[in-house]
């Protein structure tokens, strides 16, 4: 059985005018969230084999707090520009490629590819995952190539608004 978490970043900040859309760092509400959200996976045990992240600051800033609250090595997260600005099909593409010695991946990335990734591949209907949601998946194989469309099923769906109040 393979396990698949994907994760949107936390809450990013726009505040600073004339930054890339790559560059955007995390605000209050996301440095918040990303450590929570963190907490909340150890907390159940996961333990992933492997951690994706797109390179866009937001994500990877993302991808290690939360790699730092699961006792992750943050250094061993791989970045894959592929990630930034893909829609499902290429985040699956991605997903094919993993090695089957993990058994379980994390994959930070963005919207709306990240929902309808989420949708596509376990049949379910996810409006949309918040900043820093979490949709975890499982696929019944042994093969990460056999992932497609209506191969998983949604095991979790956790985002930071159902524990805690909205701020800035």
């Amino acid at each position: 059985m393979k396990k698949l978490y994907l994760i949107r970043h936390a809450k990013s900040s726009w505040k600073e005018r004339g930054l890339r859309d790559f560059d955007r760092p995390l605000n209050k509400r996301g440095k918040r969230d990303a450590p929570f959200m963190g907490n909340m996976l150890r907390r159940k045990g996961v333990k992933p084999d492997l951690i994706i992240s797109s390179p866009a600051n937001r994500a990877i800033t993302t991808a290690e707090t939360v790699a730092l609250e699961i006792n992750y090595n943050p250094e061993d997260i791989v970045e894959d520009k592929n990630i930034y600005e893909a829609g499902a099909g290429e985040v699956i593409d991605i997903i094919n490629k993993i090695d089957d010695k993990h058994e379980t991946a994390m994959i930070f990335g963005h919207n709306p590819g990240f929902t309808m990734l989420a949708n596509y591949l376990s049949g379910q209907r996810i409006d949309n995952i918040p900043t820093c949601g979490i949709a975890y998946i499982e696929f019944p194989f042994d093969s990460w190539s056999e992932v497609e469309i209506d191969t998983g099923k949604l095991v979790e769906f956790e985002y930071p608004k159902k524990y805690l109040k909205e701020e800035e």
